[in-house]
């Protein structure tokens, strides 16, 4: 599948660098800093760039490009015509950063942390792995992810789960985890680090097209199911993510006043779930929604 680069404008709290997010990855988890035109010799892109005469300092990143500016323009009169000059040059497939033995690149760290379902660990990179969640249930799932691939060959391996900058793997019980940690966190830094894709193109949906249709779905929601969503993305996601899963709004049945979700990564089959369905999100949903919530369900949980 042929990517179709997008650029997303993003500003920073430093008002003179201003960050052009893509929505596909521009490196295999190695940054780059470049002061001036002869640092950026091997990068076509930020030599591009520092043809602009504001241009002080360029970096890229996983999936964005960083420009820090000088003061003779403001980045609202010049934003627009760089993010498109950003974007075409992603799209004529030129290389963004030719790779040497000298190239600085930031050694890859995995650290693995417990979460509520002992049947998963999720190990914590140093570095942003993908641009939205992906859940594979098996090697079948997991055909546009080569990692995710790699890691269904061990034989232990149940599930695998992968956000921005996790993965969580569910295990089978002959197992134990004292026993395989290390394993598996050697064999993702070692993958990591030899710059091996994650997701394939076909897998990595475009970022700004995911975010209309998305927008498209809410907009048909009723004002209570589009509260509930509101509320499980800005309270309740964030500590879900916390323990190595994710959860998304199902539906929500207006005459039961029943709600349900799709619970995955570390919180799918968690034994711990149920628990916190009912004295965490289910109580958070009637607390702040009174008497339009009566329950609430995981459908795979």
């Amino acid at each position: 599948m042929e990517k179709n680069f997008e650029i997303k404008i993003e500003a920073t709290s430093n008002p003179g660098i201003v960050k052009f997010e893509a929505n596909y990855f521009l490196t295999q988890h190695t940054s780059y800093e470049f002061e001036n035109i002869d640092q950026a010799k091997n990068s076509p892109l930020a030599q591009q760039l520092f043809h602009l005469p504001f241009v002080k300092r360029v970096f890229i990143a996983q999936n964005f490009v960083a420009i820090d500016k000088y003061d003779i323009v403001e980045w609202a009169d010049v934003e627009k015509e760089v993010a498109e000059q950003i974007k075409n040059y992603l799209n004529t497939d030129q290389p963004i950063i030719i790779e040497t033995e000298s190239s600085n690149k930031v050694a890859i760290t995995i650290y693995a942390e417990s979460t509520p379902n002992p049947a998963v660990i999720k190990f914590v990179a140093n570095k942003k792995l993908v641009t939205s969640g992906h859940e594979f249930k098996n090697i079948d799932d997991a055909k546009e992810s080569p990692l995710a691939q790699e890691l269904f060959h061990f034989p232990f391996v149940k599930e695998v789960y992968v956000d921005e900058n996790y993965i969580s793997i569910q295990k089978y019980d002959m197992a134990d985890w004292n026993d395989i940690t290390l394993e598996i966190r050697e064999f993702l830094k070692t993958y990591l680090e030899q710059g091996k894709e994650i997701l394939s193109a076909n897998a990595t949906v475009s970022k700004s097209e995911k975010e209309k249709q998305a927008d498209v779905d809410f907009d048909k929601l009723d004002d209570v199911s589009k509260d509930i969503v509101n509320i499980i993305e800005e309270y309740i996601k964030p500590a879900v993510a916390s323990d190595g899963g994710n959860i998304l709004f199902d539906s929500y049945d207006p005459e039961s006043k029943a709600v349900k979700v799709i619970l995955q990564g570390a919180c799918s089959g968690c034994p711990s779930s149920t628990f916190t369905l009912k004295n965490g999100i289910e109580n958070m949903l009637k607390e702040m929604l009174k008497d339009k919530v009566a329950s609430v369900e995981a459908i795979n949980g």
